[in-house]
């Protein structure tokens, strides 16, 4: 007989669910999804085996509430611009702060991220969490490139273009590590590309 998936209502029930969402996102994140267990997540979360099959079916279950919570801020950095003056006026530094916040997060999570970014090619879930969220961020960069005042034929397409660079940097940075490559010069002719993709 299979579980019935419970929603809990209770404010304590509901601080249970995230204490085991946050405990499979950290031993996934450090161990690995496919080197982590049930019991290990419950014992990490201080409950019983059975209180997370209330709320979860399974481990993937418990990955794919991760990723809906944890899943932007480590794979999409880039929205996090608090820190970033959004000028049009200086684009070159916006686009450079940018791509050093992206490089920062992947650093500090390059474990989970190269694990779950395989599982893509294999888990529909996953793959939908990606897709899902590459629209998100191509339509809240764009809404941003608006707001500053870039309002370039094709924009939406553009930004799509622009978030593939900076991904595409960001992995040859923390992943590739190519010996031969200058970093520093790549970054600077992606800017460039950037620059010309939004402002020409």
């Amino acid at each position: 007989m299979i579980n019935e998936i419970r929603e809990p209502k209770q404010k304590r029930s509901i601080e249970k669910k995230e204490r085991i969402i946050d405990a499979g996102w950290k031993l996934i994140s450090t161990g690995g999804y496919y080197n982590t267990n049930t019991a290990e997540i419950a014992k990490e979360a201080g409950v019983s085996t059975g209180i997370v099959y209330q709320y979860f079916k399974d481990k993937h279950d418990i990955l794919i509430a991760g990723l809906s919570k944890y899943g932007s801020e480590v794979f999409y950095p880039v929205l996090k611009l608090d820190n970033i003056k959004l000028d049009k006026n200086n684009i070159i530094v916006m686009i450079s702060d940018m791509i050093d916040s992206y490089i920062d997060e992947h650093n500090i999570s390059k474990d989970v991220h190269a694990e779950i970014m395989a599982m893509v090619h294999v888990d529909d879930e996953v793959a939908s969490f990606f897709y899902n969220r590459e629209i998100d961020l191509t339509n809240e960069l764009y809404n941003i490139f608006l707001d500053i005042g870039i309002n370039e034929d094709k924009l939406l397409e553009k930004v799509h273009i622009i978030i593939g660079l900076i991904d595409n940097l960001c992995h040859e940075v923390v992943y590739h590590k190519h010996t031969e490559m200058n970093y520093k010069s790549m970054k600077e002719i992606v800017i460039e590309i950037i620059k010309n993709l939004i402002l020409n």
